[in-house]
């Protein structure tokens, strides 16, 4: 274990072996910090934050302060941090609003400088938020997901495993798995290139293609796209799990571009 000497850490922080706290930290409250981890200067975690093994906590970081809601009295919630993450410059995570919530973020995940993620979200892993990428609160983003440079998330919003949304886009819809998302909640087509990356195969990515151009084009009603769909025949899983997510959707899914200025 290496501590800086000018690190301030509460006495009820609890510290594994291997871990490295650079100059100027502050850790405030019941703080855990799993082995190996790294903590640069200037890094602030507080409250009830627990974080996995071998994270890269940069420099200006906050995690885990109160929750960005008027609602938040000083409960006690919690931010619960997995491994092998890396969390860049300035980056804001926030703790849940209510007793006992929590904001989750799973592994792997690469979020970049200034990147905010409100209070009460859920991340899975092998996420990428770039630069300046804004997360509501209690918005889910699934597996393998892209969200790019200045992006603005609504709150409550979910994003689907494999979605990749573009830079300065926003969402206040649902963005569905495999989708290429823009400008206002748009469907643009499918993430080809991040599904080929994640070893889909052709023939799966023809038929996640195939049910896109079914449920996103101009003028077609959704439910009764799905229905098509599901009645076909040739829904694999990984349609069936777009299908699955749409039908779970309490805002509404985004829509095709031919729809998106009406």
């Amino acid at each position: 274990m290496s501590i800086h000497p000018t690190a301030v850490i509460d006495v009820k922080a609890e510290i594994a072996g291997e871990v490295e706290i650079g100059p100027y930290v502050v850790i405030e409250g019941r703080v855990k910090i799993g082995r190996g981890t790294r903590v640069m200067a200037h890094a602030y975690l507080g409250g009830w934050t627990e974080i996995g093994e071998e994270n890269e906590i940069h420099p200006g970081a906050v995690l885990g302060d109160a929750a960005q809601d008027r609602a938040y009295k000083g409960e006690e919630s919690y931010l619960r941090i997995g491994s092998h993450n890396v969390i860049r410059e300035h980056v804001q995570i926030h703790r849940g609003t209510t007793a006992g919530s929590e904001t989750r973020i799973g592994n792997d995940n690469f979020l970049m400088a200034t990147a905010h993620v409100g209070h009460n979200c859920r991340l899975g892993d092998h996420i990428i938020l770039a630069n300046g990428a804004l997360l509501g609160g209690y918005v889910e983003v699934g597996d393998n997901v892209f969200i790019s440079g200045n992006c603005v998330v609504h709150q409550f919003v979910r994003i689907g495993a494999y979605a990749l949304l573009r830079g300065l886009s926003g969402t206040s819809r649902d963005v569905p798995p495999y989708a290429i998302m823009d400008w206002q909640h748009t469907v643009r087509g499918v993430n080809t290139v991040g599904l080929k990356r994640a070893g889909f195969d052709e023939k799966r990515i023809r038929a996640i293609r195939e049910a896109f151009r079914i449920l996103f084009r101009k003028g077609r009603n959704l439910g009764l796209a799905i229905k098509e769909l599901e009645k076909s025949g040739r829904a694999n899983q990984d349609v069936l799990a777009l299908l699955d997510f749409i039908k779970a959707s309490k805002r509404g899914v985004c829509v095709g571009a031919s729809e998106s200025r009406s």
